[in-house]
């Protein structure tokens, strides 16, 4: 199960993109707008939205289970992958593994306001993705801050991305890296 960013919505490029290689290797994806977004169709959440769209995380999980039978993993970009770790953090039998597109570690310009306090719950597999020129955590920062997950985490980093991750022409070629870097991690 995926989720979009704060800007973005579940027909993000990057969502679509994720998705459909994950379905070509026959895996069930359902990408989802976080309750923020279905409120209103454009802007960042509202201060006071996060427990709303966790909530809405969960009520996601909790259909998809009705529906396909299996593990069920969650992610998203940005945002939505911030809210995802840290309803994992809250409940870890919501999923079995993480997929996080440019966690938004800090706000861009401000390294010290770390978004990390509930890394030390996480008790999930989680593949983190980020770009090297992404401004919301550098790889650095990102290799720091997986040191505070006590469990199996990988970092896999595309050389020249930046938050978005990929250009329209590089999504195939990210795409694929993150799906098989995903099966590896889950197995």
């Amino acid at each position: 199960m995926l989720t979009h960013g704060a800007g973005a919505n579940c027909q993000s490029p990057l969502l679509l993109a994720v998705a459909g290689a994950f379905a070509e290797c026959g895996t069930t994806v359902l990408r989802c707008d976080l309750p923020f977004r279905q409120m209103r169709p454009h802007g960042p959440p509202s201060a006071g939205s996060a427990a709303r769209d966790r909530e809405g995380l969960r009520q996601a999980v909790t259909a998809i289970r009705k529906i396909v039978p299996g593990r069920v993993s969650l992610g998203g970009h940005s945002y939505g992958g911030r809210q995802a770790t840290m309803l994992a953090a809250e409940d870890p039998s919501v999923a079995a593994a993480l997929l996080l597109l440019s966690y938004p570690l800090h706000p861009p310009r401000r390294p010290t306001q770390l978004r990390t306090a509930h890394f030390p719950q996480l008790r999930l597999p989680s593949l983190f993705v980020t770009g090297t020129r992404d401004e919301f955590a550098s790889v650095g920062e990102i290799t720091s801050a997986l040191e505070l997950i006590p469990a199996r985490t990988r970092l896999l980093v595309i050389e020249g991305a930046g938050h978005s991750l990929a250009g329209r022409g590089e999504l195939p070629a990210v795409t694929a890296k993150v799906v098989s870097s995903f099966r590896e991690l889950i197995g």
